[in-house]
């Protein structure tokens, strides 16, 4: 919940430039829904791809406040985040309503951002796997493994964000290893070829070491995409 008229200009305009520079890079921008119009405008022709950062699990209907995924398409969205942790922590998103967010985006043709990941006291209590593979396991059971085909997941290990605490790179990997191996034993093509983020308080700083993990394929970027130089700074990483 951040942003206004002005500065959103002058960050997604730097954004837009920066990416310019970067064709290896995929780069989107998940913004809130009243910005929709203004990102459309500024972006439309750059390399940035834009989103949403929740949805509506149904086409219509009676549910005032909400948006529905047909409306995301309309401000030709690409994007849009589904899971993320602060909807399943402070609104109670259960991962079956999360599983039905996402089948709502595939049928509108957006590309979910699927985000799984588990609290401290859950990695304390070597459950990490378990949780992750609860939260990913309700959407190939209501959608099947390939609803998965050109999706993306993020990890985003919910004590390391906004905290300043990062996984190390070797835990961001075992978790993202564990993803990739969960949806090979469904299927192998998909898996290989599945875009895995992570996200946790990435910051330029640290970027590169993370993006080096074998099955780190990018980031889901918090605090730093509000600041245009630090954002590109972590893409540029992404690019080498």
């Amino acid at each position: 919940m951040f942003g206004s008229l002005t500065q959103n200009e002058a960050l997604l305009n730097a954004v837009a430039a920066g990416a310019a520079k970067m064709p290896g890079v995929d780069c989107a921008v998940c913004v809130p829904f009243p910005y929709l119009a203004q990102t459309q405008q500024l972006l439309r022709g750059s390399r940035v791809a834009w989103g949403a950062q929740d949805v509506h699990q149904l086409d219509k209907g009676a549910f005032t406040g909400e948006v529905a995924a047909s409306m995301l398409s309309d401000f030709g969205c690409r994007y849009v985040i589904v899971g993320h942790s602060e909807r399943r922590s402070l609104y109670g998103e259960s991962s079956n309503l999360v599983a039905e967010k996402f089948a709502a985006a595939r049928k509108a043709g957006l590309t979910p951002i699927l985000c799984v990941g588990e609290t401290l006291a859950q990695r304390e209590g070597g459950v990490t796997e378990a949780v992750v593979a609860e939260q990913l396991d309700a959407v190939t059971g209501q959608s099947g493994v390939q609803s998965l085909r050109g999706a993306v997941l993020a990890y985003e290990p919910v004590w390391a964000i906004g905290t300043g605490k990062t996984a190390s790179p070797e835990q961001a990997q075992t978790v993202h290893a564990f993803i990739r191996q969960r949806v090979a034993a469904r299927d192998g093509q998909i898996a290989q070829g599945l875009c895995i983020l992570y996200g946790g308080s990435v910051k330029a700083a640290n970027a590169a070491e993370l993006f080096a993990m074998p099955d780190i394929d990018g980031g889901l970027i918090g605090g730093a995409s509000l600041v245009a130089a630090d954002f590109l700074a972590i893409c540029d990483a992404g690019q080498s």
